[in-house]
């Protein structure tokens, strides 16, 4: 497992270091969000999609649970999962064939997924260390 932090300072930033993260990412990875409420999961899914080639207008898909955007070499999922109750749920809107590996996919509130999380996948966990300021660890897992 690879880990590294970050600071950042501002949303600008934030977005920034999505935006270096996302570079590097290839079809088929999963990227997931964690974090309290408001520490700024959907700003980062905004850099990532941005950097992933995504034009659209990105916005959290609280109500809808997924997005879906065209990226400059693959698809974008943006999953909130915050009003998912049981990770079962997941299975009445095809979860899993949104993780089969033909396009990018962002998670927020990953946790909800229970075991149909996929193993391999990167983690973000966003902090609030001040006002602006946000603590952002990366763990990639295999």
């Amino acid at each position: 497992m690879k880990e590294s932090s970050y600071i950042t300072r501002s949303e600008a930033e934030t977005k920034e270091l999505a935006g270096t993260i996302a570079r590097a990412l290839q079809k088929g990875q999963i990227i997931c969000l964690d974090g309290e409420m408001g520490v700024g999961k959907t700003i980062f899914a905004k850099g990532l999609c941005s950097a992933l080639g995504v034009t659209e207008h990105v916005s959290s898909p609280t109500f809808t649970l997924v997005n879906e955007y065209e990226g400059k070499d693959c698809p974008v999922y943006h999953f909130d999962l915050y009003r998912i109750e049981e990770p079962e749920e997941l299975y009445a809107i095809g979860f899993e064939e949104f993780v089969d590996g033909r396009a990018i996919v962002i998670i927020e509130w990953p946790e909800r997924a229970g075991e149909l999380m996929p193993a391999c996948r990167m983690e973000i966990l966003l902090e609030r260390v001040g006002e602006e300021e946000r603590k952002i660890t990366v763990k990639e897992l295999s």
